[in-house]
């Protein structure tokens, strides 16, 4: 009777372990690459243009554009922001009148 309850104890962990897994985990998975070739980095110097013009949503949208970023945001001076570094997003850092001070990625 033990061998036959260690034999079912066995059967059951192997379909459990089973359950967890996914077909084709080893190899990479194709959408992965999609996704990784949809990112680009962020170029700011393509951006600079913007420096000392006013902040809009049409400029954040040309900047975001020409610096080849996926993400941007306008920034101002008393924002809180996360510090997460992502090389795919455009920072437009302004004053207090919304003028562009500064452009850097992450």
């Amino acid at each position: 009777m033990p061998w036959k309850l260690a034999s079912f104890g066995t059967l059951l962990a192997a379909l459990a372990l089973a359950g967890c897994s996914t077909p084709g985990a080893s190899e990479p998975a194709k959408d992965a690459a999609v996704t990784d070739a949809g990112h680009s980095r962020c170029e700011s110097k393509a951006a600079e243009f913007t420096i000392g013009q006013k902040a809009s949503p049409q400029l954040l949208e040309q900047a975001r554009t020409r610096a080849g970023a996926q993400n941007a945001r306008i920034l101002k001076p008393n924002d809180m922001i996360t510090l997460e570094y992502r090389s795919d997003r455009l920072n437009l850092n302004t004053d207090d009148n919304l003028v562009i001070t500064r452009v850097n990625c992450g």
